[in-house]
């Protein structure tokens, strides 16, 4: 799995791609969201657009970010989900956890 960070205007857009499985990649997400809230951004936008698959373990890590930034007074919010990760999303009844955009631009709005 692969991070691309950009910033704008003091919203961390964090594009991910490749397959989230768990393990010492899928930590480096929550990692790289505290190193955000160290630096004082709590606004994360989560591009799912290139995540091609998610198990339990990649779900884990989006919870473990969410409260991360939950408890330093941050947001999260996914954007672009895939139909494969949505219904993942849907069966685990995370849907109702996560607010969700269509599109990268409108998640950011919504955190301004």
């Amino acid at each position: 799995m692969k991070i691309k960070e950009k910033i704008e205007n003091h919203v961390a857009v964090l594009t991910l791609s490749g397959k989230m499985m768990g393990g010492p990649e899928t930590t480096a997400l929550h990692d790289h969201i505290k190193g955000l809230i160290n630096d004082g951004i709590k606004k994360v936008v989560i591009d799912l657009g290139g995540i091609k698959w998610m198990n339990s373990s990649g779900m884990g890590v989006l919870m473990a970010c969410m409260t991360t930034l939950k408890n330093a007074d941050g947001q999260m919010v996914l954007a672009r989900v895939s139909e494969k990760v949505n219904s993942l999303l849907l069966i685990t009844q995370l849907i109702r956890v996560f607010d969700t955009y269509e599109t990268v631009d409108r998640a950011i709005s919504s955190l301004q």
